[in-house]
């Protein structure tokens, strides 16, 4: 319940992206400003907020686990499209296939998500999985998309905001180092943005995509039904099988059912691939996980 009551949240500020879009109120220069501030400015102080609790043994524990659990989810997410998306399309078509299933829209969508669900120590925990998706997304994603792996891309994977964000958080974690006041509220201030920003920014993309178009491709539903459903059930099946806290299973569980990630309709824009198909492919998703969200968490609480 907790689950859908967020995701409800979600879907009407989806809507009233798609509706601002619609009304020219959001244009598409602006969306990718926003788009840029969330990444860059927005989730960052989500997770550098996220850190700011005494040191305790317990939580660092957990935060271990939660490395080794995002490892586990994406070695299965790296593998199954692999296995499972081949043959009869182009390299480009399957490039842009094999990117949008592999990577979830784990910073917009998992970052609100959890923390609406799972409050401010389920970001604590998403910021192992934050930190391996920023690793890959900018290796392994960039090899998949461009065909081979620049050392750039990979020191850019070291510099994103949420990475240092993560080393920030982490260092005065383990110092028990506290924020004075003034200046938490306003990072407090700045956190609290993530989501409708995020959000706004969604809804506009899929404002922008030729729904009709998508719903028409069957292709893409065996896309949604291999991210939001295949994908997360294999991982659940092995957290099952881990002596892992509720929580932090839970996390990475939430962060891997999530919709296919933005960056993918950047990406194709960026190495020439199919960019409409790729922004398809996330609208699509993005919708379809409104139902898959809670129901795959219904069936994890089974």
């Amino acid at each position: 319940m907790a689950v859908l009551s967020q995701v409800a949240v979600m879907m009407i500020l989806i809507l009233a992206g798609m509706l601002c879009y619609r009304l020219r109120l959001l244009p598409k220069e602006v969306n990718k400003s926003l788009s840029n501030l969330v990444l860059l400015v927005a989730s960052p102080a989500v997770i550098l907020a996220s850190y700011q609790k005494p040191f305790d043994a317990d939580l660092l524990a957990g935060l271990g686990w939660s490395f080794l659990l995002a490892a586990i989810c994406f070695a299965a997410a790296i593998l199954l499209p692999v296995l499972l998306l081949r043959g009869g399309r182009s390299k480009e078509a399957l490039a842009v296939e094999r990117f949008s299933a592999t990577y979830s829209n784990c910073a917009f969508m998992g970052v609100p998500l959890i923390q609406g669900v799972y409050g401010q120590e389920g970001v604590f925990y998403l910021t192992a999985f934050l930190t391996c998706f920023n690793l890959l997304v900018w290796t392994h994603g960039v090899m998949v998309m461009k065909g081979e792996m620049t050392r750039s891309s990979a020191l850019k994977a070291l510099r994103s905001p949420a990475i240092l964000a993560t080393v920030l958080g982490f260092v005065l974690f383990l110092c028990n180092v506290t924020i004075p006041a003034v200046p938490m509220q306003a990072l407090t201030a700045v956190a609290n943005l993530n989501t409708p920003l995020a959000m706004f920014v969604a809804g506009s993309t899929i404002a922008q995509t030729n729904l009709f178009a998508a719903l028409k491709k069957p292709r893409i539903y065996y896309l949604c039904f291999l991210k939001l459903l295949v994908i997360p059930g294999v991982c659940m099946a092995v957290l099952r099988l881990l002596p892992v806290d509720g929580v932090v299973a839970g996390v990475n569980l939430l962060a891997v059912a999530c919709p296919t990630a933005a960056t993918g309709t950047l990406f194709a824009i960026e190495y020439g691939k199919d960019s409409g198909y790729a922004s398809e492919i996330f609208a699509m998703t993005t919708l379809f996980s409104l139902a898959t969200l809670p129901l795959v968490m219904a069936v994890w609480a089974i």
